[in-house]
């Protein structure tokens, strides 16, 4: 990636010159937009598609976790075929059967199919992100790299915080099949691009190692599968959860094996063996362990406590986390070119430990604009965190060995985000039935604070029917108890956030300088000053 802008677009030119390569790098970005947005859509817009499609609730799950775990299961391989077979081949033809498939699903009604659809559906999806980082090189002068990673990265977070509000507008003014028929109107824009700013590329198929890629993608994705649906199966208990987690590990191991006796191996896992790299992986998934706090823990907060659909908790995150980012993206842009990528990830993890630290102040009286500080900061830990840990991998990364990076790096975008919700969702079912408990325990038979509040409630009720008074007093102070044990289940999933955040920070201090390239900062004033001082080399 040190090269000179004319070498960074090298391999792309192979077998034609694109005729307007910036129509490839918009292709590429607008569909890692379109993918973080139509996963967090169909997965916010969940309960409106049960009532839409008439599925149950385990139905529901199964649909999800459909979509989901194609998408992980093609992701990894998406940079290898692309180098392969040619970004028109990879991303053009996908998207516009992408769009088809998006205009149909709407109108079926027939459970297997409308499953198998979605696995489509996912497998389409899952081609639009991957490749972008290697397009954005091949194709930008260099000093436009960081721009365009940074509208790469700050796509998570900008899709977090937008997401409940476009899912509420759908469903209150458009209809519920515009979850899918956004993408309808979008991919085909997206597939004109990539064939007007991409070569039409001979297909440069050798020893192609599809042992591994079925390997690695079949055992993530039923890893995910029994993970996603755990907690809703209970864990140890189901067959299925449990053959789904031990054939995936199985399989990964399987994977692990066949690198090691190919010829050439498609993802060997030696390219995980550096240190910083090794490293900033580990930083990725705690940034999606940590920033659950935003993605999970505010809006399922609001919901499940304060009532509010989807649209009215989406202001929140509209107004507080994803507005501020046209702000806070050039802001990490500027702090990236003079300062080195270690601080500015500390100041954004730090960022996430104060909001995290600051949920865990929350009380059931807690109203939407409470939260107002707490979305903030988390949008000031998003624009800060994951744009300096991507350049932190690439600037220590083998450029010959960019596919086998970016297979692993896929993994942890997808893989690590998914199984992070899994996870969130067990550990507040865990504590909500915990903290349930034990005040349940303070709830005896005869205990006078108990009486007096159930004869509260009755004289309350008695003006209603003296006969359902008793009744209906017990069963307003049971859904106190469980309302306040759903509060101190949140309580225990920001602290979770804010110490995964303070491990984070401990990792970040193990990680050592990159070497010079591109993306090395230019300090300037009083901090070249100070590194001069310190004997700091500048270039």
């Amino acid at each position: 990636m040190a090269e000179n802008d004319d070498s960074s677009r090298g391999p792309l030119s192979r077998g034609g010159v694109a005729p307007q390569p910036l129509f490839a790098v918009a292709a590429v970005l607008l569909g890692s937009f379109l993918a973080n947005f139509d996963s967090r859509l169909t997965t916010i817009g969940l309960p409106d598609l049960r009532g839409a499609f008439s599925l149950s609730f385990d139905e529901g799950a199964w649909l999800s976790t459909a979509g989901i775990g194609s998408q992980i299961f093609i992701a990894p391989a998406v940079a290898w075929l692309a180098t392969v077979f040619g970004l028109r081949r990879v991303l053009g033809i996908p998207s516009l059967v992408y769009a088809a498939v998006s205009l149909i699903i709407p109108f079926v009604h027939d459970y297997p199919t409308l499953l198998a659809l979605s696995v489509v559906h996912g497998l389409l999806l899952g081609t639009f992100v991957p490749a972008t980082l290697m397009i954005v090189f091949r194709n930008l002068p260099i000093r436009w790299w960081l721009p365009a990673i940074s509208i790469y990265s700050i796509r998570v977070g900008f899709a977090l915080d937008t997401s409940s509000s476009l899912v509420g507008f759908y469903v209150d003014h458009l209809g519920w099949q515009w979850l899918y028929w956004q993408s309808v109107l979008i991919a085909p824009l997206m597939g004109l691009m990539v064939y007007w700013g991409t070569p039409n590329e001979p297909v440069k198929l050798r020893d192609a190692d599809w042992g591994g890629m079925l390997l690695l993608g079949a055992g993530v994705s039923m890893i995910y599968a029994g993970l996603d649906q755990g907690n809703r199966l209970d864990w140890l208990g189901s067959g299925t959860v449990m053959a789904l987690i031990i054939a995936g590990a199985v399989l990964v191991a399987g994977f692990l094996v066949n690198e090691s006796l190919v010829r050439q191996p498609w993802a060997h896992v030696n390219v995980l063996f550096s240190r910083n790299i090794g490293l900033g992986l580990v930083l990725i998934l705690l940034y999606t362990l940590t920033s659950l706090s935003n993605a999970s823990l505010v809006p399922n907060f609001l919901a499940t406590i304060a009532l509010l659909r989807p649209e009215q908790s989406g202001l929140l995150l509209l107004t507080y986390g994803a507005l501020p980012m046209f702000v806070l993206v050039p802001l990490s842009i500027w702090l990236l070119r003079h300062f080195d990528t270690r601080t500015v990830v500390v100041v954004g993890f730090a960022c996430f430990a104060a909001a995290n630290l600051w949920g865990t102040q929350l009380s059931h009286d807690w109203a939407r604009e409470d939260f107002a500080g707490i979305v903030l900061l988390q949008a000031i830990g998003q624009s800060l965190t994951l744009l300096p840990l991507i350049i932190t991998l690439l600037s220590n990364s083998d450029p010959s060995r960019a596919t086998s990076f970016a297979a692993y790096i896929q993994i942890m975008r997808l893989g690590g985000a998914e199984i992070g919700v899994a996870l969130m969702g067990t550990w507040l079912r865990v504590r909500e039935q915990i903290h349930s408990f034990y005040l349940g325990q303070n709830l005896g038979v005869g205990d006078v604070d108990v009486v007096r509040m159930l004869k509260q409630l009755a004289d309350h009720f008695a003006a209603h029917g003296a006969g359902s008074a008793q009744a209906r007093a017990v069963g307003t102070l049971a859904g106190l108890v469980q309302r306040e044990a759903n509060v101190l289940a949140y309580i225990d999933g920001f602290w979770l956030c804010f110490w995964v955040a303070m491990a984070a920070l401990g990792v970040v201090a193990l990680v050592t300088r990159a070497p010079p390239g591109p993306f090395t900062p230019a300090p300037f004033g009083f901090a070249r000053m100070l590194l001069r001082r310190c004997g700091v080399p500048l270039t």
